[in-house]
């Protein structure tokens, strides 16, 4: 036999080799049901978004661990096309950074210890062609006994705000391996890229990133800064309490308390009356008290006030005079806020304060 017809029965060989590899219901061109099915799952951490893409196998009787999977190789972590995780942020894998970006997810079994790996190469079939020279970031993990799973699964556990573990399940064994993102980081570089686009135009964007800013207790001049800029393009109650808010968290008291009146003088009844319930729950009362009564002046005619008034009285020990006052709050109502009222004006004629 010549030697091009033997090269050529040599390919021809290989080829069948490869396809046997494959389950005889794959195809190269048809969409068929695969015997792996694809699956994909996908976690948000703050605003940062973490994306598997998979194939599971089933265990169909087989011995997995150092069997089919062997110990010591580069294993796919999944089966078919490499087994893909996307980072939309920088991360940490077990304390070690990581980059945003897509990354092949393999992975080196042991007995003892695995080994997972992040390949900047994440278009590859299988492990087949893994070379380590593309490794992203390599980290070791101690495997522990889990439940049965017959088809390969991951799964995002033990979630915080700022972390979450992923584990790999297959048969009785579960390898996780814990993914933590900066997310103050993450959001504050967001926010100044966001206010950069047509959101910077409107009031809510700036008043909304300040108020992050302040419920994180981070950033306050940026705080203070984003409260500026909602109030230039619209002044309202809700932006003048945010500035009064961060003025207060950098320490300028009196300049807070000339924010905080202008966003009182601003408030809608309703948004008086909320403040003033708020600051209840401070227990700051005789502040309350002194909003509802003023409120009280300024608009008698909404049904809300009379249950500011109520509280004032029922403060005193006043029941009959808040009682009264109940009824009328009752009698003007919504129909979804009567019940609750009334249970108040039943406290009231049990002589009960409340307020507590």
């Amino acid at each position: 036999m010549s030697r091009a017809p033997f090269r050529a029965a040599l390919l021809f060989s290989a080829s069948l080799l490869t396809l046997s590899a494959l389950s005889l219901a794959q195809s190269f061109v048809l969409d068929l049901p695969d015997p792996s099915p694809r699956a994909e799952i996908s976690q948000r951490i703050g605003i940062t978004t973490i994306d598997i893409s998979y194939h599971r196998p089933m265990v169909k009787d087989r011995k997995i661990w150092g069997g089919l999977v062997p110990y010591g190789q580069v294993w796919r972590a999944g089966a078919n096309e490499n087994t893909t995780i996307s980072f939309s942020d920088p991360v940490t894998i077990e304390g070690q950074p990581l980059a945003a970006g897509t990354y092949g997810l393999h992975m080196i079994p042991n007995q003892d210890q695995w080994t997972i790996i992040f390949s900047k190469n994440h278009t590859s079939w299988g492990s087949f062609t893994y070379d380590q020279s593309e490794d992203a970031l390599r980290v070791n993990v101690k495997p522990t006994a889990a439940d049965m799973h017959n088809a390969l699964t991951y799964e995002f556990d033990d979630l915080t705000p700022d972390s979450a573990v992923v584990t790999l399940e297959w048969e009785k064994l579960a390898v996780p391996f814990k993914v933590a993102v900066d997310v103050h980081s993450v959001v504050e570089a967001s926010l100044k890229n966001q206010l950069r686009q047509l959101s910077q135009y409107t009031w809510i964007s700036w008043d909304d990133a300040a108020d992050y800013l302040l419920t994180e207790k981070i950033d306050y001049p940026d705080a203070l800064t984003y409260a500026s800029k909602s109030i230039e393009n619209e002044d309202r109650y809700e932006n003048e309490m945010t500035k009064s808010k961060a003025l207060a968290a950098l320490g300028r008291k009196d300049d807070s308390t000339v924010a905080l009146k202008k966003a009182l003088d601003l408030a809608t009844p309703l948004q008086l009356h909320i403040y003033a319930r708020g600051l209840q729950g401070e227990k700051r009362y005789d502040e309350a008290y002194a909003i509802f009564r003023e409120n009280a002046k300024k608009h008698p005619n909404e049904w809300f006030v009379h249950t500011g008034l109520a509280r004032v009285y029922s403060s005193q020990g006043k029941f009959d005079d808040a009682q009264k006052e109940m009824k009328l709050a009752v009698a003007a109502a919504p129909d979804n806020q009567k019940a609750y009222l009334g249970g108040l004006e039943k406290r009231l004629e049990n002589k009960q304060d409340i307020n507590q």
